[in-house]
């Protein structure tokens, strides 16, 4: 009898240089097989108004499935599925030891502990690589309904926790195909808002003829980087995951190597002590409930209230929850230049309380500026005067897009891209890196913040050619 043969273990390269070639390509091609670029939002708008939707706030008391714990106080839902609206406590040292100055403060915050997945269907189409998007309804989008990727689910929503219809294509993502993976990661969620949020953050190739249903469309990168200068059109989900592509680095060098910029982050993750506790929402001080809201009592930050929802081409037709308003729209925002000809960008190592890891690279300001404008210039964010009074001529990116439009209500921010001079110096906790830096660190998970993911993927799609060019 002859032995069993034993198949030859395959060495294949370690890094996605294919991958990286294929996605330039896509990148460069601004003419898509399925739909042109200037069509998208029609599109869109044709998709809005072929569904019945409505989105109306209501007072608590009309929460269907939801209630107020008793004891807690906490917001949750009776299946003891989807999200709680809990309390969170943080006390933040600026020191190794506990020891330098500290901020100290209570909220309401958003606990969700299962792991959603965010995937994205990739497919070739006429030698470039194409990119299957969705045109998704989500109750918070100020307008409703913006390009998402191919599957945008929490674990309750694909098992059926709602008693809904099946996540379409969640086959692809759930387990994914390892032969046919090009992204796969668990990045970090707001850390202002969640506690300790991540999302399995996925693109999957397939060669399968796959059915394109009526708020589907493919797209290339290229096309999605024309669409990444529209207000509100690429859902935060989708930038957030298209920001963990591989590209090709082109430039000589950086600032800083890649082992310095590493030892640099370890340092500020090790000196910001953040201490995080969750507690009773009933417990939060400083802020307060009412019949439709929970708010901080100087009207500062955000509000927490309720929604009912008609979505007809969702797993589930109708149903109410919880949302989190911001007060203002935000300024999110990446001071940029060059050093050595190279493009750089400054970080921020931001320590925010829901963060699993402490500290998260931001941009260079991330904040909401009517909760400093009583405050005097000196106790303001660094940067951000820069940023509200930066002339015209040095932005080189500007936006308005919403965020996660299934948690958050209406919560929009300006994304900027603005030009710095050669005086600028960073202060402690900041540090210039390159976009090529940061989009080699989207590969590990809570390395970058979903902020700074949003900008980067908008860099990068800009700015993406093949080798030897388009």
């Amino acid at each position: 009898m002859l032995p069993d043969l034993v198949p030859p273990v395959v060495v294949r390269p370690r890094d996605g240089r294919d991958h990286a070639d294929r996605i330039a390509l896509s990148a460069a091609t601004t003419d898509g097989v399925h739909m042109r670029t200037e069509d998208v939002r029609a599109w869109i708008a044709e998709r809005r108004e072929a569904n019945d939707f409505h989105v109306e706030r209501v007072p608590f008391r009309d929460l269907d499935q939801w209630s107020f714990e008793e004891v807690t106080g906490n917001l949750v839902h009776h299946s003891g599925r989807f999200f709680t609206i809990e309390g969170l406590h943080v006390i933040e040292h600026d020191g190794p030891n506990g020891d330098g100055p500290y901020r100290e403060w209570q909220q309401p915050v958003i606990k969700q502990p299962e792991v959603g997945i965010l995937g994205i269907l990739g497919k070739e189409f006429g030698g470039v690589l194409h990119f299957l998007m969705q045109a998704k309804m989500e109750p918070g989008n100020p307008n409703l309904v913006q390009l998402s990727p191919t599957v945008q689910a929490t674990r309750s929503n694909y098992t059926k926790a709602h008693g809904g219809t099946n996540v379409k294509l969640i086959e692809y993502f759930a387990p994914p195909d390892p032969e046919h993976v090009i992204v796969d990661v668990l990045q970090a969620e707001q850390g202002s808002w969640f506690f300790r949020k991540s999302n399995r953050n996925m693109i999957v190739e397939t060669v399968d003829d796959v059915p394109l249903w009526d708020d589907f469309c493919w797209l290339t990168l290229g096309q999605i980087a024309e669409l990444m200068h529209e207000d509100e059109t690429i859902n935060m989900n989708a930038r957030s995951v298209l920001s963990c592509l591989p590209y090709h680095d082109a430039a000589p060098g950086a600032r800083f190597s890649d082992v310095q910029l590493l030892s640099w982050f370890t340092n500020e993750r090790s000196r910001h002590d953040v201490r995080a506790r969750r507690i009773p929402l009933a417990d939060v001080c400083g802020w307060k409930q009412g019949d439709e809201a929970i708010e901080h009592e100087d009207g500062r930050y955000f509000r927490v209230l309720a929604v009912a929802v008609r979505g007809s081409n969702r797993e589930r037709i109708s149903w109410t929850q919880p949302l989190l308003e911001s007060v203002d729209l935000g300024v999110v925002a990446f001071l940029v230049r060059e050093i050595g000809g190279v493009p750089h960008v400054l970080v921020h190592a931001r320590a925010d309380g829901g963060f699993l890891d402490t500290v998260e690279l931001a941009p260079t300001v991330q904040c909401t500026p009517q909760n400093y404008a009583h405050l005097p210039a000196e106790n303001r964010p660094p940067f951000l005067d820069v940023v509200l009074n930066a002339p015209e001529s040095r932005i080189r990116y500007e936006a308005i897009h919403s965020e996660e439009g299934g948690r958050f209500l209406n919560v929009r921010a300006r994304y900027l891209a603005i030009e710095a001079d050669d005086t600028v110096e960073p202060p402690p906790g900041y540090t210039w890196v390159t976009p090529a830096q940061l989009t080699a660190l989207t590969r590990h998970g809570h390395y970058v913040n979903v902020e700074a993911r949003t900008l980067l993927a908008c860099l990068n799609a800009a700015t993406a050619q093949p080798r030897g060019g388009a």
